[in-house]
């Protein structure tokens, strides 16, 4: 349940905060790398199910944030949510291999879809989403990795 929690009130706040605070995109671009793995998390946890998280968060952004905010984030969550939907239902990779797979695949089409539907053609700040998302979900790999390799202890 934290991790459903997490992902949920990650998303509302992101874009809540967008809405209030556009000027500090690069902050935001920054933090959004947190909800790649969180949802990653959730679906690992719930399935099919994570479909209804998202669907919660949209609810909630269109409730609380800027309508044009959380139609650009809606969007390309929906889109980015497809691709990682299939990485994890067709791969039969180890988590950590999926979350990486996932990750690389819908992080850049995350970005150019929600920048791109705002107008935000700053490289700074594109390059800063990008790379928030992918460092994050690759310390993740790399914890993962190092936890898997680690020699038992008797």
């Amino acid at each position: 349940m934290l991790w459903l929690a997490a992902y949920i009130g990650s998303v509302l706040a992101i874009n809540y905060a967008f809405s209030l605070a556009p000027h500090l995109d690069l902050v935001w671009s920054c933090w959004a790398g947190l909800i790649f793995i969180l949802r990653d998390m959730v679906q690992v946890r719930y399935g099919h199910w994570s479909l209804a998280a998202m669907l919660a968060a949209t609810l909630l952004s269109f409730l609380l944030a800027d309508p044009f905010v959380a139609t650009a984030s809606v969007t390309a969550f929906a889109v980015s949510e497809l691709i990682d939907w299939g990485v994890f239902t067709v791969t039969r990779r180890p988590l950590r291999d999926r979350l990486w797979i996932s990750a690389a695949l819908s992080v850049p089409v995350d970005t150019a879809l929600f920048f791109g539907m705002l107008g935000i053609w700053d490289p700074a700040v594109w390059a800063a989403s990008l790379a928030s998302k992918l460092v994050g979900v690759s310390a993740v790999w790399m914890l993962m990795r190092a936890r898997a390799t680690r020699p038992a202890t008797a």
